[in-house]
């Protein structure tokens, strides 16, 4: 059985896509930086299951996003609105669009008519 991996930069993004997913959908985290041991402890933990990248749409987040692209090529990418705050600022209906999108469908958690 495929795992599934989504990279987010924070544990705030990792609380948010937590409420949305369901728990077999592991999420990790690389608390906003990227050195080569915490690249590699990412290759051995992933090896060739699926993975996705959901980076904030600033500075940070695109070069987060640069190094892990070239560590995971086959990467399904998902990206949030620039002027949200954010993975974790995006509001829920847009993250689940983004996870929609990205083929995830059978995995989200639905938040019920209460939607931040």
């Amino acid at each position: 059985m495929t795992l599934i991996y989504i990279i987010v930069e924070g544990k705030n993004d990792r609380s948010k896509l937590r409420r949305l997913l369901q728990p077999e959908v592991d999420i990790l985290c690389t608390f906003g930086t990227l050195n080569s041991q915490k690249l590699e402890k990412l290759r051995k933990q992933i090896g060739q299951d699926e993975v996705y990248l959901f980076m904030d749409n600033d500075p940070s987040g695109r070069k987060i996003r640069a190094v892990l692209s070239d560590a995971f090529p086959d990467a399904t990418h998902m990206y949030t609105r620039r002027g949200y705050a954010g993975v974790e600022g995006t509001p829920d209906e847009y993250v689940v669009a983004q996870l929609e999108k990205a083929g995830l469908d059978e995995y989200i958690i639905d938040p019920g008519p209460s939607w931040s």
